[in-house]
């Protein structure tokens, strides 16, 4: 890279003297403001409501929710505190269950304190809070990794088109998607790139924007319906988004929209890249069909800022995800480098080799 690697977004999760702080997405672009976590409840709950968003960055709010739970346990026992981090775990993992992130971070932190029980209780929560601490750490090397393995990609491309948001606010920093736009960006300062809006919470016109616009790099918004028009006009070089989930044959679930923009890609001849670190690779799950797809509440599509939006009893269909089959992904960008078809032995390779459920 001949640029200069600069961060001047702020960040998205830290365990600052024994408390989660979060900047409250959910203020964003109007307010940043920061929402300090002082119990794994009200971690839990911020996942929820989307305070805090982005399968990587909710992984490690969760891993520091049990720090949370573990400083303030009063077991007696390894034993005893054990028991109430695997409760707590099990809380955690089901405010969102299609992000593999999240119940990756938890079970990483978990494997820890089990390690260290033999030490007793002070030893597990050392091992609890120095896990959670070292997998943010990681993650922040990862998406500069996964940036640098894909900005190769973006070479020659002045325009590329995004959905959601995957960049520094759904990670510890820099991002996925995001963080190969902006790796690209620094040989390329003319990338431009066009965000979709993200209904129903608007995560690419609040957040994408919001990111891209810190960091000076070129962003237009658009609304969803109107990204096959962009890409028939001829000027986007590549459709790039994150991930919550990627099955073992490549099938990839991302917010809901993700698989409209995929089938506007190949239609259009555009390729089609997902950036993700591989720990949103599940190699349990054998394709798309078997992931559990989120429903969110309602009331995010039938109001808008407390505004009605939609008549009184008209029904809402709500899902927060959806799956975009493995045969419109283009590459799976990893910090392992980029995957290309067929993805089951591309994934159990980059898995250093553990089995997957499909072969391609």
């Amino acid at each position: 890279m001949t640029g200069e690697r600069t961060d001047p977004y702020p960040p998205t999760v830290e365990y600052v003297d024994g408390a989660v702080v979060l900047l409250d997405q959910t203020a964003l672009p109007e307010a940043e403001r920061y929402v300090r976590c002082e119990g794994w409840q009200r971690v839990a709950q911020a996942i929820v409501d989307l305070e805090v968003r982005g399968a990587p960055a909710i992984g490690i709010t969760a891993a520091f929710g049990l720090a949370l739970a573990a400083e303030g346990s009063e077991a007696g026992s390894a034993d005893g505190l054990l028991a109430e981090l695997g409760e707590v775990a099990e809380a955690l993992v089901a405010t969102r269950p299609t992000a593999v992130n999240l119940a990756w971070a938890v079970e990483s932190v978990l494997g820890e304190a089990r390690g260290a029980a033999g030490g007793g209780t002070e030893d597990v929560r050392r091992a609890v809070i120095g896990c959670a601490q070292r997998l943010a750490a990681e993650d922040l090397a990862t998406c500069r990794a996964i940036g640098d393995a894909g900005a190769p990609l973006l070479v020659g491309i002045d325009e590329v088109i995004t959905h959601c948001n995957a960049g520094a606010l759904a990670t510890v920093g820099y991002g996925t998607a995001l963080g190969v736009i902006r790796s690209a960006h620094l040989d390329n300062p003319d990338l431009h790139v066009w965000a979709d809006e993200t209904r129903p919470v608007f995560q690419g016109a609040r957040l994408t924007a919001f990111e891209l616009g810190r960091d000076g790099i070129a962003c237009t918004v658009i609304a969803d319906g109107a990204a096959a028009s962009v890409l028939r006009g001829g000027r986007v070089g590549a459709a790039i988004v994150g991930a919550d989930r990627i099955a073992a044959n490549g099938d990839v679930a991302n917010k809901i929209g993700t698989y409209g923009l995929a089938v506007a890609a190949r239609h259009h001849g555009v390729p089609f890249y997902v950036a993700a670190p591989l720990s949103t690779i599940d190699p349990d799950t054998g394709d798309g069909s078997a992931i559990e797809i989120e429903q969110r509440p309602g009331v995010e599509v039938a109001e808008y800022r407390g505004s009605a939006i939609t008549p009184v009893g008209a029904a809402v269909y709500n899902p927060a995800f959806d799956v975009t089959p493995a045969d419109l992904v283009d590459a799976i960008i990893t910090e392992a480098g980029v995957l290309r078809a067929p993805y089951g032995p591309a994934i159990e390779a980059a898995l250093g080799g553990r089995g997957t459920k499909a072969g391609g």
